[in-house]
């Protein structure tokens, strides 16, 4: 079985677009009553699906869990918690909400815009400067709750979402304290590829094809969006897969995380904007607030990690997994840190 995803392909259609312009196209929200998370809904919280619109005017759709004992006359910390690259809120970034909610805070895990039940036509289109600013515009929801603290809200980002969750901070300074899990910087990968293995002729390649790109979606009135996932959790993983992708068809594709939202790829035109738009180019300016970075032993993205970590300046921690890949950190709750998380959140957001 041949698709895209080979770990070349999954590098080139699985990058962000910057859209011309932006729908004010309302969040298509499932039955506020419906639960349709890849996990359980915990007894020791309270859901609610919310939306709100981001500063381009695009609806933004997200779950918000709140500790199920909260006295709503006082003020919590808070916390935003982005998707993993190609996920929806119902995935991880839920998994990660609802426990951090367990522990005593409030969070939202949230669709970006173009995606998921978020707004903003046409679909599934990526950008490094929209996806950055939805962290931003759930900060503006939470700090405007009566019973969330504007002054303790921090900022979680799983996969991609991590280097969106930098770049909110590095000019947001509302974002206290961030957290990193299995990061992947998109802007690098898209322009230098894998392993910074890209050389300039590849990539003026890819630019000339991408050009070539723009002028048949002018004509065609929509853009090229590749296949994705499919739409209906497969038992089996395709043959011929590379490591990379076999790991992540393991997660999107098969009942371990499969969502019907979780489309994966973006886009064609998507990787456009990212390679001239780098996410970390002022990681060190976050200090002094605090960024805790995670990632798996076994993790293929370690060097996202590893480097950014180099990047920033202190204060800053870096905890390493043992025997986790790239995908446990999106649903192990067995392997997340969670403990960890708790306890660096609750001494950064005093």
């Amino acid at each position: 079985m041949k698709r895209f995803f080979t770990m070349a392909k999954v590098m080139k259609t699985m990058l962000p677009v910057l859209a011309l312009a932006f729908a004010t196209t309302i969040a298509h929200a499932e039955d506020t009553m419906t639960w349709d998370k890849t996990f359980t809904l915990s007894d020791k919280v309270v859901h609610e699906k919310v939306s709100y619109p981001n500063r381009y005017g695009i609806t933004l759709s997200a779950d918000m869990y709140v500790p199920k004992n909260i006295d709503r006359s006082k003020k919590y910390p808070a916390l935003v918690i982005g998707t993993p690259y190609g996920g929806v809120k119902e995935q991880g970034a839920g998994i990660y909400a609802q426990t951090m909610a367990e522990r005593g805070f409030v969070a939202i895990a949230f669709d970006e815009s173009f995606n998921g039940e978020s707004g903003g036509e046409p679909r599934h289109i990526s950008s490094p400067e929209i996806f950055s600013e939805d962290f931003s515009a759930g900060v503006d929801f939470l700090g405007t709750r009566p019973f969330v603290d504007r002054n303790r809200i921090g900022a979680i980002g799983i996969c991609g979402s991590s280097a969106f969750a930098l770049k909110a901070a590095q000019v947001d300074h509302r974002i206290k304290a961030i957290a990193t899990a299995s990061m992947y910087d998109m802007s690098r990968v898209i322009r230098n590829g894998w392993q910074d293995s890209m050389t300039d002729a590849e990539r003026n390649t890819m630019l000339d094809q991408l050009g070539e790109q723009r002028w048949k979606d002018f004509e065609n009135g929509t853009p090229m969006l590749p296949e994705g996932f499919p739409s209906v959790a497969t038992d089996t993983i395709p043959d011929g897969m590379d490591p990379i992708s076999s790991e992540f068809w393991e997660y999107y594709a098969m009942k371990r995380g499969h969502h019907p939202r979780s489309h994966g790829p973006f886009t064609a035109t998507s990787n456009m904007a990212f390679m001239n738009f780098p996410l970390l180019n002022f990681i060190d300016t976050i200090a002094p607030r605090p960024i805790l970075f995670i990632m798996g032993e076994k993790a293929h993205s370690r060097y996202f990690t590893e480097d950014a970590f180099k990047m920033a300046k202190e204060p800053k921690e870096l905890v390493i997994v043992p025997g986790a890949r790239h995908i446990d950190l999106y649903d192990r709750v067995d392997m997340i840190p969670f403990d960890k998380l708790e306890d660096f959140f609750t001494k950064a957001l005093k």
